[in-house]
């Protein structure tokens, strides 16, 4: 068909035609470097012009022009090497000076402190010129530390002029909105940065102490307790102090109970007990860790009334004559906890140096809690009755619920439609089985041997399927150990012998009969 339309037809789609041959598509260019600038493309044809060929420079002197450098009037002319040009924000990226500094601030209504030193890092990003000032935390301070200044330009004077690199030094002080940091020190990269630039630093200095710093680390004041129990004093040096005890509860007197490990937790802040169950893989019990909340325990409680609902209320000082303390809980004693019986055979290296220091208790035994190791019972397979494959008879006696034996899936596909057949005959000393032929086939998928008689017209034996299917196991084996037949075993000669019939192959092998 033509490409070119049709005269005559509107021009409408379905009327025209493109050329299936056509495998450019791409504009026409408009746009060419001329010596690194970009300049429109000049048509040679229709201007009536020819373009100005005379005079014009090789690209090899348009390069010489391009490296030319300024040079000076006197000595040898060299020729600049081509420059390249890298970005600042990539020669500098992720590259950022760090310095350690401090400032000190003013504390107006307090007696203890007039002032409170504050140590700061300033960072300096070289890619972009900014600053950030960051406050490391500091525990219990009560301050809100962190990010001290965000990230940005700094101006250093009234006429609008930022902070540089050039002007950053140890022992200096600047000057960000109204606070006057000190710079004392900084990494080492800051200082391999700036001596490569020309800066010589200064001598690194140290941070001045802070005043209500030093008076915290004075020793304590000394002074007498009160009689009662000071709950502060426990709260203030018992704090974070947890004793940690390694247990078995012994709960096998329930119907389906066990001995289960547990983990208990004595507070020594508040003297409260919390008893935690240990998980195991694949143990069978809900996800559950707490196996007791944390509390505290009565170890004896008054003869209260028998109309007083324990189930329901909680103990209180009132109805509890005596608590349990660190003491009640020993190495190789049974402790009972709201009805249950702990067994504590170990605990950890803090819970030992804490009786051993504090209680002056030194015997702290660890009880051995392993389980011994329970004896092989050795199963005991009964006699093979002879009903069934010897294969199925076995899963009676594994499993409650008998499994079909596992096959070889691999063999029976490469080895599938593949049987070896052979002629036979009866190794008989009857004179009438001499003349009995017989076909063995061996199936290679799953070791098995059928037997079929062909049928002698007038010879009073029915013909037929002589042998099933079946695996044949060899004389002499066992039924625990038994030992089939295999391909090895059939050449031309031996003797198969199985459920009392010897059978001889004849001379004829693979051959289909």
């Amino acid at each position: 068909m033509s490409s070119h339309p049709v005269h005559g037809l509107p021009f409408l789609p379905g009327n025209t035609y493109r050329d299936p041959t056509k495998s450019i598509f791409h504009r026409s260019q408009t746009l060419t470097y001329r010596n690194g600038y970009s300049r429109p493309v000049l048509p040679t044809v229709g201007i009536g012009r020819e373009p100005i060929t005379v005079n014009q420079l090789s690209q090899a002197e348009l390069d010489e022009l391009a490296n030319k450098r300024p040079t000076l009037t006197y000595g040898q002319v060299r020729q600049a090497p081509p420059s390249t040009f890298i970005p600042s924000y990539v020669a500098f990226d992720k590259k950022v000076l760090r310095f350690e500094g401090y400032f000190k601030e003013t504390v107006p209504i307090s007696q203890d402190e007039h002032y409170r030193v504050r140590k700061v890092s300033i960072y300096y990003y070289l890619e972009d010129d900014t600053i950030s000032v960051v406050e490391p935390p500091v525990e219990n301070s009560g301050i809100p530390q962190g990010t001290f200044i965000k990230r940005q330009r700094h101006p250093k004077n009234d006429n609008g002029d930022h902070y540089h690199w050039k002007d950053l030094n140890v022992g200096i002080n600047i000057t960000l909105y109204g606070r006057t940091l000190r710079l004392i020190s900084c990494d080492r990269f800051t200082q391999d940065f700036l001596e490569s630039e020309g800066i010589e630093l200064n001598l690194p200095e140290e941070i001045p102490p802070d005043p209500y710093t030093e008076i915290r680390k004075e020793p304590n004041r000394t002074y007498t307790t009160p009689p009662d129990f000071d709950k502060l004093k426990q709260f203030l040096t018992m704090d974070r102090k947890v004793l940690r005890f390694f247990s078995l509860w012994d709960d096998s007197g329930s119907m389906f109970g066990e001995i289960r490990p547990v983990i208990i937790h004595y507070y020594l802040v508040d003297d409260t007990v919390e008893v935690r169950e240990v998980h195991e893989r694949n143990d069978g019990r809900d996800p559950f860790p707490v196996l007791m909340r944390r509390q505290r325990l009565p170890k004896s409680v008054k003869d209260l009334r028998d109309t007083f609902p324990k189930c329901v209320l909680e103990m209180s000082e009132q109805e509890v004559t005596e608590w349990y303390t660190p003491r009640d809980f020993m190495l190789g004693r049974h402790v009972t906890i709201l009805g249950r019986k702990f067994f504590l055979y170990d605990c950890d290296a803090y819970t030992l140096d804490f009786y051993q220091e504090k209680l002056g208790v030194q015997d702290l035994t660890p009880a051995d809690v392993t389980k011994p190791q329970e004896e092989e019972v050795t199963q005991e397979i009964p006699p093979y009755n002879g009903y069934g494959l010897l294969e199925d008879s076995l899963q009676n006696c594994l499993t409650l619920i008998p499994k079909p034996p596992k096959k070889d899936v691999i063999k029976m596909l490469e080895n599938d439609h593949k049987v070896l057949r052979y002629a036979a005959a009866l190794d008989s000393m009857n004179p009438e089985d001499k003349e009995r032929r017989f076909i063995l086939s061996y199936y290679l998928s799953d070791d098995t041997i059928s037997i079929f008689e062909p049928q002698i017209r007038n010879s009073g034996i029915i013909g037929g399927k002589f042998l099933e299917k079946s695996r044949v196991t060899k004389p002499g084996s066992t039924m625990d150990n038994p030992v089939y037949y295999g391909p090895d075993d059939f050449t031309i000669g031996s003797v198969v012998e199985g459920k009392n019939f010897p059978l001889l192959p004849a001379t004829t092998r693979g051959r289909s009969l």
